[in-house]
């Protein structure tokens, strides 16, 4: 039997626990000896490579986070312990890795594979969903529903006391967390790091809805604008006169219970990659666009910079100018 590991890298995401639980059963199905590497690269360099089987995964398929942990590894970057990390897979047989996590993560692991010929697929997994060459990432659909119950619960408080909320989701270079939220849930501003804005533009018509009845506003931002949250909640009260609140909801975005859709999904990709890996496809990653997957190469994904959909955009400007 060929051995075949899986390894977590960079920020943990809700739909790890899932891909790692059907890694187990489909390598099992495919006559693979399934391992699991703990705490990311640096697992890999530390030798916390251990066998798993079925009984490594009962009862995770519900759980966020991953079993296995996770971890950025500096030391990784560096040549005489990806030598190490290689000495460490050869000790065990292993010669196929799967690698949830972000293009550095694949960048990270494209030099290894060239140096060691340590073949690997990559599954995208990140909650600010900005890899490039994908349009969906596990755990985002998990995140966006943790935010939509965060802002459904907070309206109640905002429209009680005739707040405005400012709410900050996580994305410091990519806004997409902060934009389908604020469409999603009607949000009457939101402020991403891909488009500029000038708070004075919104002052007559938020002043102008005040006068017609509009009793609170929820603004949500992502934490890279240019601006902190609480300066845009400083503005609500002097320009538009208003009581506002800021609420950061955090950590909170990358836990909890995977929803269906990011169980699902984490099926797919688990099986796509291990079937690319026995296809000899021995340098990929994963991607979905438009309903289907397909295999790419990291410069297609870890070399391109990542931009938001222009439909979404074009959504966002639409609610500037109501």
């Amino acid at each position: 039997m060929k051995n075949i590991a899986i390894v977590c890298s960079g920020g943990d995401v809700s739909g790890m626990n899932p891909a790692i639980k059907h890694f187990v059963e489909y390598a099992l199905k495919n006559s693979l000896t399934p391992y699991f590497v703990y705490d990311g690269y640096e697992g890999l360099i530390d030798n916390k490579i251990k066998k798993a089987s079925y009984c490594d995964v009962a009862s995770i398929i519900n759980k966020g986070g991953t079993k296995i942990g996770s971890s950025r590894s500096k030391r990784f970057m560096q040549k005489e312990y990806r030598a190490l990390a290689k000495q460490n897979l050869d000790a065990v047989g292993i010669d196929m890795l799967i690698v949830l996590g972000g293009d550095g993560s694949f960048r990270g692991m494209d030099i290894f594979y060239k140096e060691h010929g340590i073949k690997f697929c990559g599954i995208p997994s990140t909650i600010d969903n900005d890899i490039a060459g994908t349009s969906y990432c596990l755990g985002v659909d998990t995140s966006l529903n943790v935010i939509k119950n965060a802002i459904d619960a907070i309206r109640d408080t905002a429209s009680s006391f005739k707040r405005a909320f400012v709410i900050e989701t996580m994305g410091r270079e990519c806004g997409y967390l902060a934009l389908v939220s604020a469409l999603t849930s009607g949000a009457e501003l939101c402020l991403i790091p891909e488009m500029s804005y000038d708070l004075q533009a919104y002052e007559e018509s938020f002043k102008k809805q005040i006068e017609e009845g509009r009793e609170y506003f929820l603004a949500i931002v992502a934490e890279g604008i240019k601006e902190d949250s609480h300066s845009i909640a400083e503005w609500f009260e002097k320009s538009i006169g208003i009581e506002s609140r800021v609420s950061v909801l955090g950590y909170i975005q990358r836990g909890g219970n995977p929803t269906v859709y990011d169980r699902l999904m984490a099926y797919k990709f688990i099986s796509r990659a291990i079937d690319g890996l026995l296809d000899n496809r021995d340098e990929s990653v994963i991607c979905f666009n438009d309903g289907g997957f397909s295999y790419k190469s990291i410069h297609e994904v870890a070399e391109q910079k990542y931009t938001l959909d222009k439909a979404l955009l074009n959504h966002l400007k639409d609610i500037r100018d109501v």
